[in-house]
């Protein structure tokens, strides 16, 4: 709802919140999967694991750190990464 797409994934009508204001949804497949490429170290997922990934990701993007949840949902799910 917040980003901005020509192919319709995202809708962008949410115009007064920002992409790099988003948190990435910290579920069991995608913390997981971030323990495995190192951007989380703590094993609980819990609000401090969401901090530290979080923390990590907008190393990688501070405009659009959410943009990878799919990827670790996805490896974690369908890849059994």
């Amino acid at each position: 709802m917040v980003r901005n797409d020509n192919k319709g994934v995202d809708f962008g009508i949410w115009n007064s919140i920002s992409p790099e204001a988003l948190s990435c949804p910290l579920d069991v497949h995608s913390g997981n999967v971030a323990r495995k490429l190192e951007l989380l170290t703590r094993k609980q997922n819990d609000a401090k694991a969401l901090a530290e990934l979080d923390t990590n990701l907008r190393v990688l993007d501070s405009t659009d750190p959410v943009k990878y949840d799919f990827a670790l949902f996805g490896l974690g799910v369908f890849e059994k990464f």
